[in-house]
């Protein structure tokens, strides 16, 4: 079985000496088709460029052929979380405060495993969501088995590129 926290702890120390932070590490697709997937981003801005998933990548992937913690082949997958960024760290819910999200929970709370939500705010281990016809639920972090950003306007214009330079230019090298 492979140790995915042991994965994150290995190429943690990568990240942040680009100045990154990771956002996840995930092991999907089973034997058939593995991709190991790593999230980081720049904590200033919650964004990566791909100049940042190249030089991360360039680095872990050193780091991983060395200490070789999967045991099989995988594809291994640099990015950055997007848009409908994963919530994968308590200060997640802090920082996006105000915007909604899928949540899907270990076990109901209040009768529900699933919801769409407004983040209202996180107060240690507890987040609380505003849910239409059910209002205002606390959920312990610990219940919440994952938790991801949906994309509203809102979202899209507090996460605009810093920079739109050469968006509108197409590449024809390959």
């Amino acid at each position: 079985m492979t140790d995915i926290a042991a994965i994150a702890e290995l190429i943690e120390p990568e990240a942040k000496a680009l100045g990154l932070s990771l956002v996840r590490v995930a092991l999907f697709g089973g034997r058939t088709d593995p991709t190991l997937q790593i999230m980081a981003e720049r904590p200033d801005t919650r964004q990566l460029a791909l100049s940042d998933c190249e030089a991360l990548s360039r680095r872990i992937s050193d780091i991983l052929d060395a200490n070789d913690p999967i045991e099989f082949a995988y594809r291994l997958e640099v990015s950055s979380p997007g848009i409908d960024r994963p919530l994968t760290r308590p200060q997640d819910y802090t920082d996006w405060a105000g915007f909604d999200a899928r949540i899907k929970l270990s076990e109901p709370v209040e009768g529900r495993k699933q919801f769409d939500g407004q983040i209202i705010a996180r107060d240690g281990e507890m987040v609380t969501f505003y849910v239409e016809r059910m209002g205002e639920i606390a959920v312990p972090l610990a219940k919440i088995a994952s938790a991801k950003l949906i994309l509203t306007d809102a979202l899209l214009k507090a996460t605009a590129p810093l920079s739109a330079e050469g968006a509108d230019k197409i590449s024809t090298e390959g």
